[in-house]
């Protein structure tokens, strides 16, 4: 059978494109049309083209009588008569798309299209060929390639100059008898979507895979396209009133049987019973066809659904790729101090399996707290946190309609200081980085002396990074306030919330801050959010920084070292370290930051994970334990964070629960006591949302709390010391966009840096931070600000600049 005898109507999807300088017909003896055919009721078989060889396929001979050794007689001019009208009407209504097929298809297209192989090998050509609603596709080049001339593409039509110039200098070659494809495609379940961005590309999506294809010219496209519209379209919905139809074309004959159970001399009756049993088994197997019949259709709908999804998802996920900055390999270089461990999955030891199932099922299930819509910001009393700058539009916008207005008023007296709104616009275009021309430059390098470009970073320090945690710390400065009036439940639940807060700004950041040097250092004098913060790096090998900080009534130090463990897709940090805060009251809190993974680093979306259980301990009579819960597949509540606040008696008094990247909230007592058909969401009462993103956004992802942090206020250059991270250069230049000086400078810096295990080994010590020996952390030891009034930084280096004439390097 013809592959285009029976096709169904098509919409012309461009009447005003005609592919005759796209498509060149091959020289073949029978390119002709199908020839349509006769009504089954005539009981004529259908027309031979040997019996004219000049009519075409639209237009049967009816003037003259088939030739036959008889003279007609008047039953077959009868017939003749009605197979002529019969044809006439026929013809006019499958004319139309028998024509339009032919004229577009006709018995198979073919020709180079550009297929998307990788990002190794990038566009590669394919010999491809549409037949029999199929369309396949063959390797040209290496040792698979097929041969194409004209005795192998007879009957084809061909699409584009250099298919026709491929075919031409292989006329007189070799031909291939079989030729097996490297792919196939069934066009029945398949969508096909042209490129809005490139008007020479395609895509064709199955239920397995999507093939981005290229053609050589905007033509060419067109002609590929209409071709493979007109067949699919081929196989059209089938209606339910179609699909349902009984099968009255369908019928048995029972005639065969007669004769032979009449030769074996059966009765009349024995012959009839056998008809009705024939007959009743055909019936039972024509109810099975329709049930087939309708199982396929449902099935064929059902790909067609799946696969509509699919795309949708796919050009979802493509879209929100396109949106990320650098290649996702740049967290590959998160620490200095990478231990590579076994790439075997089964032996992962995650810092959250060290809970019992006891410990799992004592937390509040927060699935329908945080689907449900009742904790929309919709208050009409907002705050205006003193972190950003007199613009209403840096302002922190939060919903606290239920807190005392007295603790809400905390900080309100804090001076006013204009901060900037966005980063320097860049002075150079950025370039794009290979991630192959990288591996192919450093293949037999020492690893320690690779150097990474510049945009794989954002232009903040790991010290810079330590005092964005401190965004939200008007909550320490309530949970001072709610100390002073002998509410300690209050006091604990706004430190938690502070806890969790410091992650928030960890979402959609995939630059890693720039490896401090040692012995840099990082001030932070914020007087309108009423505290100092100041950083330094206290060690190399292994990197540890040492923080301080002193805010209204509190004070919070501690220091941070990161293990980290590649497990080949994904690399798994675990802190070691511990925060302590201290209340002028005497009251001490100390948590131990979770465990964070980071996914996909060679391919796909990169993204972070925070999972592990935090258990903040107090001196007095309360605890917290908060578990951030690493998210499933199946999960579609992710970032999920659920607590309970203990006495001393092991009593929960409170339960937490929310969002690390978008707010917290609190239960008073223990849910979990007052059953499952208890309303717990009535009872629900905010303690901490998310501030609102920046305006002006970044392609670092930086939030507004983020973007001060590098800024060089008036007069703040001069108070600073040499070893401050503001004054980096290639941080610098990376802030103003000079990318150029930025890689020449973090290089020279690299180099620098590679004497800092000599110097430390060597008895270099810190200027700033000493170890306490009791609690194995760094302590503030005091001075800095004090030396900072005076200008007195004779006792800090110029690491920045060129390597000096230190004894300890030589």
């Amino acid at each position: 059978m013809h592959p285009f005898c029976c096709v169904s109507p098509i919409s012309d999807r461009n009447p005003s494109l005609t592919p005759t300088t796209a498509v060149s017909p091959m020289p073949s003896n029978d390119t002709l049309p199908p020839l349509p055919r006769p009504d089954p009721s005539s009981g004529l078989p259908p027309p031979s083209r040997a019996s004219n060889p000049t009519q075409n396929g639209h237009d049967v001979n009816n003037n003259r009588a088939p030739k036959t050794g008889s003279s007609p007689s008047n039953g077959i001019t009868k017939l003749s008569a009605l197979v002529r009208e019969n044809n006439t009407n026929s013809l006019s209504a499958v004319e139309q798309r028998e024509v339009k097929i032919n004229d577009i298809v006709g018995n198979g297209i073919c020709g180079v299209l550009y297929k998307w192989v990788n990002y190794g090998k990038g566009w590669r050509p394919r010999w491809f060929l549409l037949q029999d609603g199929v369309l396949s596709y063959y390797k040209i080049h290496g040792p698979d390639k097929i041969t194409v001339g004209v005795e192998t593409e007879k009957g084809c039509k061909v699409i584009g100059e250099e298919s026709i110039r491929r075919i031409a200098r292989q006329r007189n070659g070799s031909s291939q008898l079989r030729r097996k494809p490297f792919g196939e495609i069934h066009l029945k379940v398949s969508s096909i979507r042209e490129s809005r961005s490139d008007d020479k590309r395609f895509s064709i999506f199955t239920g397995t895979k999507r093939l981005h294809l290229r053609a050589q010219t905007r033509e060419d496209r067109a002609a590929w396209m209409d071709a493979l519209i007109a067949v699919k379209d081929m196989f059209p919905r089938m209606p339910n009133s179609e699909l349902m139809a009984p099968m009255d074309n369908l019928d048995v004959s029972t005639e065969k049987l007669r004769q032979r159970l009449q030769e074996e001399g059966l009765s009349e009756s024995a012959i009839q019973d056998s008809e009705l049993i024939m007959k009743s088994e055909f019936a039972a197997l024509k109810k099975q066809l329709v049930l087939l019949k309708q199982k396929q259709w449902q099935l064929i709908d059902t790909l067609r659904q799946l696969e509509s999804e699919k795309v949708d998802l796919e050009n979802t996920v493509v879209d929100e790729s396109q949106k990320q900055g650098p290649s996702s390999i740049s967290k590959q270089d998160k620490s200095e101090e990478s231990v590579s461990d076994s790439d075997d999955d089964n032996d992962r030891v995650d810092a959250a399996e060290d809970e019992t199932d006891d410990d799992e099922n004592a937390f509040l299930d927060t699935r329908d707290f945080l689907s449900s819509s009742s904790f929309a910001s919709n208050g009409s009393d907002m705050r205006v946190s003193s972190v950003s700058s007199g613009d209403e539009e840096l302002h922190t916008i939060e919903s606290e309609d239920e807190i005392d207005p007295s603790i809400k008023s905390v900080g309100g007296n804090f001076p006013f200081v204009k901060r900037r709104k966005k980063l320097p616009d860049p002075i150079e275009r950025e370039k794009g980085v290979s991630l192959w021309a990288m591996i192919k430059d450093n293949i037999g390098k020492d690893l320690t002396k690779v150097c990474l470009p510049v945009y794989f970073n954002e232009p903040i320090s790991s010290l810079q990074k330590c005092y964005e945690d401190l965004e939200y710390s008007y909550l320490l400065d309530r949970a001072n306030e709610w100390g002073k009036r002998g509410n300690s439940l209050m006091r604990i639940l706004n430190v938690a919330a502070f806890a969790v807060s410091g992650y928030a700004s960890t979402e959609g950041r995939i630059c890693k801050p720039f490896n401090p040097l040692l012995g840099e250092t990082y001030e932070a004098d914020y007087p309108d959010k009423g505290l100092r913060f100041f950083s330094e790096k206290v060690s190399h090998h292994p990197m540890i920084v040492a923080c301080h900080c002193e805010g209204t009534g509190w004070k919070l130090w501690g220091d941070s070292n990161l293990k980290s463990k590649f497990w080949g897709r994904s690399i798994q940090l675990d802190p070691v370290g511990l925060l302590t805060l201290e209340f002028d009251d005497g009251e001490v809190f100390q948590w131990s930051k979770v465990t964070t993974s980071i996914y996909n680093l060679i391919l796909g979306k990169l993204y972070c994970e925070h999972y592990g259980t935090m258990r903040i301990q107090g001196n007095r009579d309360l605890c917290c334990k908060l578990k951030f819960k690493e998210q499933s597949i199946i999960d579609r509540t992710p970032h999920q964070v659920q607590g309970m606040v203990q006495d001393k008696n092991g009593k929960t008094v409170a339960n937490l629960f929310g969002k690390w990247d978008e707010s917290m909230h609190y239960i008073n007592g223990d849910c979990l006591s007052k059953g499952k058909g208890h309303d717990a969401m009535s009872e629900a009462h905010l303690l901490w949302r998310r501030s609102k993103p920046p305006k002006f956004p970044t392609r670092y992802n930086l939030t507004r709390f983020a973007i001060t942090l590098n800024e060089l206020t008036t007069g703040l250059k001069e108070k600073l010391p040499p070893t401050d991270s503001r004054l980096r250069p290639d941080q610098r230049y990376l802030e103003n966009g000079e990318y150029e000086k930025a890689n020449a400078e973090k290089l020279r810096l690299e180099q620098r840096q590679r004497q800092a295990r000599k110097m430390q080994e060597r008895g270099w010590k810190p200027r700033w931070f000493a170890m306490d020996k009791q609690t194995d952390t760094y302590r503030y030891v005091g001075g800095y600000w004090e030396a900072r009034e005076k200008g007195d930084w004779e006792s800090c280096p110029d690491i920045f600049g060129q390597i000096p004439a230190d004894p300890l390097l030589e």
